[in-house]
């Protein structure tokens, strides 16, 4: 299975935008609470962050196929997701009723490995996502490691009993939240254990994505 293995700020860089793919750090957060810039676009300011690569004197101004596929690289890029998973999700939104593209950002907003980052079991949606294919996380009591598997109403996400022990887990009861849990959630911090409230809304997925770009790339 293609995954990237590099530095995930030149992703960051590339976009021209912070992904927040490595959790705290992204949030100039240390272990003992305290916070340092590290991050190119913290230590820059004002003065912006080059794309990698060689710098190139061609012309500024970029085209609309261009915006639009930087649009859906990003999107991709801040859930984690390979081209073939996310256009799937594109046309399994295109056969839903209402707007596509909202509908494109529900559906991955429901994934499992987004839904253990969004409660706070995980600091990254990598990390979610590894956590899961290692059998750590149950729905409903049952082992699930499959991160793309879609929650529903009703259905309660903990962590599974044997690893209830494990130097990490305890770790997350003492870990400072720094992103409000989501009001389609709901997480209690003591016994690890959360549920799915009610599906997720466009108005919840607070990351800065223009999803109809997206889908007039697609439906070229």
């Amino acid at each position: 299975m293609a995954k990237y293995t590099g530095p995930s700020c030149r992703l960051c860089r590339r976009e021209g935008a912070k992904l927040y793919l490595k959790g705290d750090r992204c949030n100039n957060m240390k272990a003992d609470g305290s916070t340092k810039a590290t991050c190119p676009f913290d230590k820059a300011g004002s003065k912006g962050v080059a794309a990698p690569g060689p710098a190139h004197n061609g012309r500024k101004k970029t085209s609309e196929y261009a915006n639009q596929l930087r649009e859906k690289q990003k999107t991709k890029r801040i859930y984690g997701l390979l081209e073939k998973q996310f256009y799937s999700y594109y046309e399994r939104a295109e056969r839903m009723k209402g707007v596509t593209g909202e509908n494109m950002l529900v559906l991955i907003e429901r994934r499992l490995d987004n839904v253990v980052f969004r409660m706070g079991i995980a600091v990254s949606r990598a990390q979610a996502r590894q956590l899961i294919c290692h059998g750590h996380i149950t729905v409903n009591g049952k082992k699930v490691d499959i991160p793309s598997y879609l929650v529903n109403v009703g259905e309660e996400i903990a962590i599974k009993p044997e690893k209830l022990e494990k130097a990490y887990v305890n770790g997350i009861k003492e870990t400072k939240v720094i992103n409000p849990l989501k009001p389609w959630l709901s997480f209690d911090r003591e016994t690890l254990k959360g549920s799915i409230l009610a599906m997720p809304t466009r108005a919840d997925i607070d990351e800065q994505i223009e999803e109809h770009k997206i889908v007039e790339l697609y439906s070229k």
